[in-house]
């Protein structure tokens, strides 16, 4: 029974050791990525949801993209819109983009290139064509 039992935990520790090696830390850059992404679909989620207040209509439209300058403007007018306070999905929407905001002010402002300054490109995305299977 020892001999199994020690060929186990050798097996658990090579996959963990596996596992480990995969996963590589997330940087400022990945990070801000991640929650640019993630706010932009909750937006989309939250517009196309059914049981929404009549005031989501009325938010400013949020496409994020972190490499436009633009973007610091659109969240500080995101976070500041005074309506909607009563809507929980808007609320949280907000904190995670006043999160992103102070992020990228604060945290991971060396790691930030902006590589444009269009603002109507996050009024108006030119979004990537759908690919048909």
């Amino acid at each position: 029974k020892l001999p199994t039992m020690k060929m186990l935990l050798s097996l658990i520790a090579l996959l963990s050791a596996a596992l480990l090696a995969d996963a590589a830390p997330p940087t400022c850059y990945s990070r801000m990525l991640s929650l640019s992404k993630e706010i932009t679909e909750s937006f989309k989620e939250l517009q196309t949801s059914k049981a929404v207040d009549s005031c989501v209509e009325m938010l400013p439209r949020l496409y994020l993209d972190i490499h436009n300058y633009c973007v610091l403007a659109k969240l500080r007018d995101f976070v500041a819109y005074p309506r909607c306070e009563r809507v929980l999905e808007v609320s949280e929407l907000k904190e995670k983009a006043r999160s992103l905001y102070t992020i990228m002010i604060s945290y991971c402002r060396r790691d930030l290139v902006f590589l444009t300054d269009d603002c109507s490109a996050l009024e108006n995305p030119i979004l990537p064509p759908i690919e048909s299977s």
